[in-house]
């Protein structure tokens, strides 16, 4: 860890090739889906949240390695990409770092979350 940056920061530079650019780009991704999302250091992970409720996290799997964008509430969604694995509210959608990323289905989940997320209770 680099003292003058914060652990949030850590994540993504201890990060080796090719996840530390998957993660890097995925933050920028989510950042720039709307004005009020805000990124947090959680769980010693990084988290996102909407106007100040928790959205999505960034993780990799243990065994694999391989970064997914946890969604919160994402039981509520259906995508053959989501997967939801034995939790209760979250769904997981893994990103394959030695890839391009699938912009066009980060975007259509997202959308989807967001759209989730914002509907009245």
């Amino acid at each position: 860890m680099t003292d003058d940056l914060t652990a949030l920061d850590n994540f993504y530079w201890d990060q080796e090739e090719p996840n530390r650019g998957c993660f890097l780009a995925l933050k920028e991704i989510i950042l720039g889906l709307d004005e009020g999302m805000t990124p947090e250091w959680k769980y010693k992970l990084p988290f996102f949240y909407l106007n100040g409720k928790m959205f999505c996290y960034l993780r990799k799997d243990k065994k694999s390695n391989i970064p997914y964008i946890g969604i919160m509430g994402g039981y509520k969604l259906q995508h053959p990409k989501l997967i939801q694995e034995n939790r209760k509210f979250v769904k997981l959608l893994y990103i394959d770092p030695n890839k391009d990323l699938d912009i066009d289905l980060i975007f259509e989940i997202m959308e989807w979350t967001l759209d989730m997320h914002k509907a009245p209770k």
